[in-house]
């Protein structure tokens, strides 16, 4: 049963479900939640670039003056 869990918890998280609304369905807190499951998410960074630069609030690198 938690295997079932942990996966459903994950898949969530991975296609980008806001961790608020994923701890409010699994019972937990967000912190217990990300204290658990952040290091299993994964590949949403390109996406997260892609609609802050669309929104134009990717900051600048250091030094790009």
């Amino acid at each position: 049963m938690y295997d079932n869990r942990y996966t459903r918890l994950t898949k969530w998280l991975n296609d980008g479900i806001p961790p608020a609304q994923v701890a409010e369905w699994a019972g937990n807190s967000v912190p217990v939640l990300l204290a658990t499951y952040a290091r299993c998410v994964d590949g949403q960074l390109p996406d997260l670039k892609k609609r802050l630069e669309t929104a134009g609030d990717l900051p600048e690198p250091p030094g790009a003056d």
